[in-house]
């Protein structure tokens, strides 16, 4: 395994020459030389910095009120309190028709035979008759 790796190492450290000619007069406009290691390490660098470019133009800009579910503290605030409002109508809702399905039942006649009234006892008084 030793020489594999060996070789590897190698290979990136091997130098090439990069030359940008002029297509017409064959004239060499510029000379870089490389290897394989320096042209990983360059765009990895590059890779890196676009994106922290990006990251910090989105967080530090407005452009971050585009993206969904981010908003200021005053409209997380006011949705928060459409939230409560809204359930406090639905049941407030709900309480109004469990009332109308209620007196559509005594008006209908559907009600239960169960009386919801405890009937009174209420002891004689005796009188007497002069």
């Amino acid at each position: 395994m030793k020489p594999e790796n060996n070789n590897s190492l190698k290979r990136l450290r091997n130098s090439y020459r990069l030359v940008v000619m002029n297509d017409d007069t064959y004239e060499e406009v510029v000379t870089f030389r490389l290897s394989r290691l320096s042209v990983y390490v360059g765009l990895s660098t590059a890779f890196v910095l676009l994106v922290g470019l990006t990251i910090a133009l989105i967080s530090f800009s407005p452009l971050k009120y585009y993206i969904p579910g981010y908003g200021t503290r005053e409209s997380r605030s006011a949705l928060q309190a459409l939230k409560i409002r809204t359930d406090s109508l639905e049941q407030a809702l709900q309480y109004k028709e469990q009332y109308i399905d209620g007196v559509k039942k005594v008006l209908t006649g559907n009600t239960p035979s169960q009386l919801d009234t405890i009937p009174a006892v209420i002891p004689r008084t005796e009188t007497t008759n002069e």
